[in-house]
């Protein structure tokens, strides 16, 4: 029994998000969710509700074991990146690149 749950345009890098997600990579999920609690990083809060909401999707699709879940796949892609742009001295102007991603997660029972 698998179950998944997506996060499209999460208003974090990529990069930075990848960091967190090696951490909970083929975890249990109540450990992965302990570890989630405790790291200090935007995209923590970020990916533990995402797969508290993976959770909440495979209860609703049968009856499953949550303590006997798993995380077996999670992916953090590149989204689109918003292109601002900050003045600077002298009447110039420089880019601010805001990027963003897209985060699944995958569940499967042990």
């Amino acid at each position: 029994m698998t179950s998944h749950a997506t996060l499209r345009f999460a208003r974090v890098s990529a990069r930075k998000a990848r960091l967190v997600a090696d951490v909970v990579r083929g975890k249990a999920v109540p450990d992965a969710i302990r570890a989630l609690t405790f790291l200090d990083k935007k995209s923590a809060g970020m990916i533990q509700k995402l797969v508290e909401s993976a959770v909440a999707n495979a209860e609703h699709a049968g009856t499953v074991d949550v303590d006997g879940l798993i995380i077996s796949a999670i992916r953090v892609d590149a989204g689109p990146t918003l292109r601002r742009f900050r003045p600077r001295a002298q009447g110039r102007a420089t880019k601010v690149l805001k990027k963003t991603s897209h985060i699944a997660v995958e569940l499967t029972s042990r």
